[in-house]
């Protein structure tokens, strides 16, 4: 209960620009960052003409090599090499991580990117255009083989990346994403699972079994993998009743799904 509490404070504090455990490391880090400032000072004699400014850099030193771990991390990784393996004629994505998901598949292959926001970036394998997916455009009707949409759909109708407010949004996008869809063709989906409920206006959490009844008339379910609240990725995992009423024991996991439309 304490350590919630805690969490809920620092929480809270973030949204006002502070961060005590980010001032609790740079407190840490400016010491040593003056005592090895004045030992390298003394090895550089022969720098002297060198031009010199500060630029402090305190935490880096305590971190790990790197930050290979959170929902986003593993599951771009995973849908990926999922992609990769089954070498479509055409991929769409829509709404995924650009630097991430996205990139990690521009690095093989050509992938065309929907998007309620603009992207003014130019990125080589990348085909962008802006459309807001709760609203179907004729032209994209059974465009293609294979698709994705990976921690997106929670997101649509809650305004926080300027779309209109839908209390339905998620089930409009869901729609427009079938519609998409050849017959036959695989659709790469991911979202949050846990109890299913609206953190307005972050994003919405589903219980595994109401997304599994949204997808049955539309879809066979091909693969489920999740991550965990640990972040842990489970992959391939054989559904049972039980662990779909538990929802896997995840308060805020990311279920995978790879789905093939019904002909």
């Amino acid at each position: 209960m304490i350590n919630k509490i805690r969490k809920g404070i620092l929480f809270v504090l973030s949204y006002f620009g502070f961060y005590p455990v980010q001032l609790g490391q740079n407190l840490r880090g400016v010491f040593q960052y003056w005592s090895e400032y004045r030992l390298f000072k003394k090895q550089a004699k022969d720098y002297t003409n060198w031009r010199f400014r500060f630029y402090p850099i305190f935490t880096d030193k305590y971190d790990q090599s790197g930050k290979a771990r959170g929902q986003y991390f593993y599951q771009d990784l995973h849908v990926a090499n999922l992609i990769f393996k089954a070498n479509p004629k055409k991929h769409v994505d829509v709404g995924s991580r650009i630097d991430g998901f996205v990139s990690h598949l521009a690095s093989f292959r050509e992938v065309e990117v929907l998007d309620i926001r603009p992207l003014d970036s130019d990125i080589l394998n990348v085909k962008f255009k802006q459309a807001d997916l709760m609203q179907m455009q004729d032209e994209l009707r059974e465009s293609t083989e294979s698709l994705s949409c990976l921690h997106t759909i929670e997101h649509f109708g809650l305004g926080r990346y300027g779309d209109p407010i839908d209390a339905d949004g998620h089930l409009k996008g869901l729609k427009s994403l079938t519609e998409m869809l050849k017959p036959a063709g695989l659709f790469y989906f991911s979202t949050q699972i846990g109890k299913s409920r609206i953190e307005f206006n972050a994003h919405r959490v589903f219980d595994v079994q109401y997304l599994l009844d949204v997808f049955r008339p539309d879809f066979d379910l091909e693969l489920f993998s999740y991550i965990d609240d640990s972040d842990k990725l489970h992959t391939n995992v054989t559904l049972s009743d039980e662990d779909i009423a538990r929802n896997f024991g995840c308060k805020l996991g990311c279920g995978i799904f790879v789905l093939r439309k019904k002909a």
